[in-house]
């Protein structure tokens, strides 16, 4: 909780479910960092179901081969950061992803590495904090139809609530709502299937089809890579471990787990409700339970929001104000640590941007969609695989050649196929806005 820094980039709770899944414990299990937290995140698992209603049994088997490919990225990211010493012995030479980027480009653009994947880091999370503030106006106006408050006004009402984030100093606070977060959203998911499982006499098992929508299937590629993503900060939970040789132990058995729970609740909600399957999947509960169950997810959404928002605020001011004599910028914080009035202001503008997008792009899984194909993927799939082939090259065997390949060229057709098809949904969505 004292660093924050060292979960920077991020899933926002599982450092600390992580810590509790294998033998091993963490030495500093409260930090909380940024991302997508997506995915890992709970919260986006209520797109899944909408992933199989356009890739049916396909988008099912994605779900599993994406939990293999980011567990086996996620072990060749963290062999990047050893090497061999002199003496024959393996030693940690790095300590993060951007360490490895920049290593990879190394001597002629010692730093080119680390700002592409800073850059990846801030849009995954910026999107993150949209996600946030459209899936909150969006849980809110579908749990009460009958106000005449729109859904634009629930996210601007939303945003509101999160603007005190932009004082935030260190996620000291908000950094103990994480595990409980986590817990209430663990109880929302146990009720929605509960409910989906009353009615399993009415499961709609001819519905789940062996084709797939062309043109939408390429958006449930990266709603299913988002829900993974996770690569961002492996370095600094594996460094933090008290027995690193345990993190491939780690590694299988969350994946396993989360392979697993993801893909029963995606198809048990898509059987539910077959092809009136929304977005958000507890926009299709009962409006009395719907009502209840989304308030919660509301609370945590915005409980949420200040994690990615800080590790997003934390990456932009080390990067263009805090980066020595190659700073873009003057520092924003002054000779007694104090955060100057113009930062603060920078700060605000982030939150009143995250609600702009929000209001103008309110549709959750072309979002999660969009986000999940450019930064997921790239940070999932094709970088680990490329970084990996470069500083590890002599010493791969033909089989770890031929998969590290494979998985950059499935991974970039997969991630340019779903941005396009991500990008054409919001730009049809948007005139359809324009229009009404």
């Amino acid at each position: 909780e004292d660093s924050p820094a060292r979960w920077r980039g991020g899933s926002g709770h599982l450092p600390l479910l992580l810590s509790r899944r294998c033998p091993q414990r963490t030495r500093e299990a409260g930090g909380a960092g940024g991302g997508t937290d997506g995915r890992t995140d709970g919260m986006f698992v209520l797109g899944l179901p909408y992933a199989i209603l356009h890739g049916g049994y396909l988008g099912l088997f994605l779900i599993i081969f994406a939990a293999v490919v980011c567990c086996y990225t996620g072990k060749i990211l963290i062999a990047c950061l050893y090497e061999e010493n002199e003496d024959g012995e393996i030693v940690r030479v790095r300590d993060s992803y951007v360490d490895i980027a920049n290593a990879c480009c190394a001597p002629r653009f010692p730093t080119l590495g680390g700002r592409i994947v800073n850059v990846a880091q801030i849009i995954e999370l910026v999107m993150t904090c949209i996600l946030y503030v459209v899936v909150s106006g969006n849980l809110m106006y579908n749990s009460f139809p009958n106000l005449p408050v729109s859904q634009k006004s629930w996210s601007i009402i939303a945003t509101a609530v999160l603007l005190p984030c932009a004082f935030l100093k260190n996620l000291k606070a908000v950094s103990k709502f994480s595990l409980l977060c986590t817990l209430a959203h663990f109880v929302i998911n146990i009720l929605v299937i509960a409910y989906c499982l009353s009615r399993a006499r009415d499961w709609a098992w001819d519905k789940v089809k062996f084709y797939i929508d062309v043109k939408k299937f390429p958006i449930s590629i990266g709603i299913i890579v988002f829900s993974y993503t996770s690569q961002i900060f492996l370095p600094s939970l594996e460094g933090n471990m008290q027995n690193p040789k345990e993190f491939h132990c780690m590694m299988n058995w969350t994946h396993i787990a989360a392979c697993i729970l993801k893909g029963l609740f995606a198809l048990v909600a898509y059987l539910t409700w077959a092809d009136e399957t929304k977005e958000v999947i507890t926009d299709n509960l009962p409006s009395t339970i719907r009502a209840v169950v989304n308030i919660f997810l509301v609370a945590k959404a915005l409980l949420s929001y200040p994690l990615p928002f800080f590790a997003a605020v934390e990456v932009l001011e080390r990067s263009l104000f805090q980066d020595g004599n190659r700073a873009f910028f003057p520092n924003c914080y002054g000779g007694d640590g104090r955060l100057k009035s113009w930062g603060l202001t920078l700060r605000c503008a982030l939150v009143v941007f995250t609600l702009l997008m929000a209001i103008y792009v309110p549709h959750f899984a072309l979002l999660m969609g969009l986000t999940g194909s450019l930064t997921g993927a790239g940070l999932c799939f094709l970088l680990p695989s490329l970084f990996h082939l470069k500083l590890l090259w002599r010493k791969l065997l033909w089989h770890h050649v031929f998969f590290d390949v494979a998985i950059f060229v499935i991974g970039g057709i997969c991630s340019v196929s779903g941005f396009i098809h991500s990008l054409e949904g919001l730009i049809e969505a948007f005139r359809t806005n324009a229009e009404d």
